[in-house]
């Protein structure tokens, strides 16, 4: 049996070859077995095959004796959203996110929405899969939940109503599934939405629904100049990301709008811990610091993220990735918290989204993330680090190495899925010093992969 669709941290695979409704079935069977679990949320995304896999994944969880509760066509934040409000024992969500269109995957979590990864259950499932099964003495029993108006609710929790204002907004949901929400916020909020690509389609006719690659920006960026929108927002198809672009149509790097929300929930809050991950931080141990928080660096990656937050109890976290985890949601990651705490942000400061993000930019230029396919990853980063760590003011190795020096700094680490090596590069109020350090570091990259 092919078994190549467990991943690290979820489940993702070519349909029907790599995943099937008959794996599923198993799935569901041995998700049981190995966690225990009697009462589990199931969720499935836009894709023309989620449907029967979710069926399959529910009757495997029922024949093993749980109790399904399926939300139907929702998001992954909304599976988590469910399985921590109505306190299951975990959840399942149908989704592959942004891979490609004939793939599909699962994101499983176990009570409280604490994820379930490689390290702490997800391949003794995959191992269980291979073994014989027989059914429960008593199977479990299967009931449709709605979850739309509480999740809603929980949404609009995050802003206060009074302060927002008229604005026009430029949503794309790429065809996934954020449009439908959208639709049930717009009843609450004075906001005028111009809509692209909003209409929920598992044929992706635009393209798979993945906003950080370059071409699959313009059409968002258009539909903000067209309508003067005072911004715009783009989610994947299963909306547990969310990008900005302001009032110009450019896009804005994750790390910026990491620093934008700390701020505005510790605005809020009046203090508290944030968690962030180490590629880029100057910008958001500045904001935070004022705000009068504190952050804290964690590896990058969901479950680490969410455990941190866990553990410091902290009240939100970021990733330059477009990920944002909020306390309150479980310690989970949400594309739709970020855009309605930025939209209150505009409202109550009557500032454009662009002059809050260029003193950002200008304070702390950054390269962005530059990935280079190299041989032999974990050569080439030593080698940098013998280099480069001479004189340093610090170097730490939360995740790869981060050698920091008095007006710059970066951040070399190795994918988890693939032989490429992830560079970030930051420097204090200057553009050109970042650029020639990032363009020094990549030509000694190309040099030791060259020598191998």
């Amino acid at each position: 049996m092919d078994l190549s669709c467990f991943k690290a941290y979820d489940l993702r695979g070519r349909v029907p070859d790599q995943l099937n409704p008959a794996l599923a079935e198993k799935i569901g069977r041995a998700y049981v077995e190995i966690t225990g679990a009697k009462k589990v949320i199931v969720g499935y995304d836009i894709r023309l095959s989620s449907p029967d896999i979710a069926e399959a994944l529910s009757s495997g969880l029922m024949a093993a004796g749980a109790d399904v509760f399926d939300i139907g066509l929702c998001g992954t934040e909304q599976v988590y959203f469910a399985t921590s409000h109505y306190k299951m024992d975990g959840g399942i969500m149908v989704t592959a996110s942004h891979n490609p269109k004939d793939h599909n995957g699962m994101k499983m979590v176990g009570p409280e929405s604490r994820p379930i990864s490689s390290d702490n259950g997800l391949n003794d499932i995959r191992d269980r899969v291979l073994e014989p099964f027989g059914d429960a003495p008593e199977q479990g029993r299967y009931e449709p939940l709605e979850v739309m108006s509480a999740y809603i609710d929980h949404l609009l929790g995050y802003v206060d109503a009074a302060a927002l204002t008229p604005m026009t907004i430029a949503v794309n949901a790429g065809n996934g599934g954020a449009g439908l929400v959208i639709d049930e916020l717009e009843q609450h909020l004075p906001f005028e939405f111009v809509k692209v690509h909003h209409e929920p389609d598992g044929h992706f006719p635009n393209g798979v629904p993945n906003p950080i690659l370059p071409e699959n920006r313009a059409a968002t960026a258009d539909a903000v100049i067209a309508e003067g929108a005072a911004m715009g927002i783009a989610w994947d198809g299963d909306y547990d990301r969310c990008f900005f672009f302001d009032e110009n149509g450019r896009f804005i790097e994750g790390y910026y709008i990491v620093g934008l929300l700390a701020d505005q929930f510790l605005r809020k809050t009046g203090g508290g811990k944030v968690i962030h991950d180490p590629r880029l931080t100057w910008n958001t141990l500045d904001l935070v610091e004022a705000a009068g928080g504190e952050a804290i660096e964690s590896k990058t990656g969901h479950a680490f993220i969410k455990q941190r937050m866990r553990d410091e109890d902290a009240v939100y976290g970021g990733e330059m990735s477009a990920h944002h985890y909020f306390r309150d949601f479980a310690y989970c990651d949400s594309g739709m918290i970020p855009w309605l705490l930025v939209a209150e942000r505009l409202c109550q400061s009557g500032q454009t989204l662009s002059s809050l993000i260029d003193a950002r930019i200008e304070a702390y230029p950054a390269s962005g993330e530059i990935n280079r396919t190299i041989a032999d990853p974990p050569k080439v980063i030593a080698a940098i680090e013998a280099k480069y760590s001479v004189g340093a003011k610090n170097v730490s190795h939360v995740d790869g190495v981060s050698i920091e020096f008095d007006d710059w700094r970066f951040n070399l680490r190795m994918s988890n899925t693939e032989p490429v090596v992830r560079l970030n590069v930051e420097s204090r109020a200057d553009i050109p010093l970042m650029e020639e350090k990032t363009e020094e570091l990549l030509a000694e990259m190309d040099r030791l992969n060259k020598e191998g």
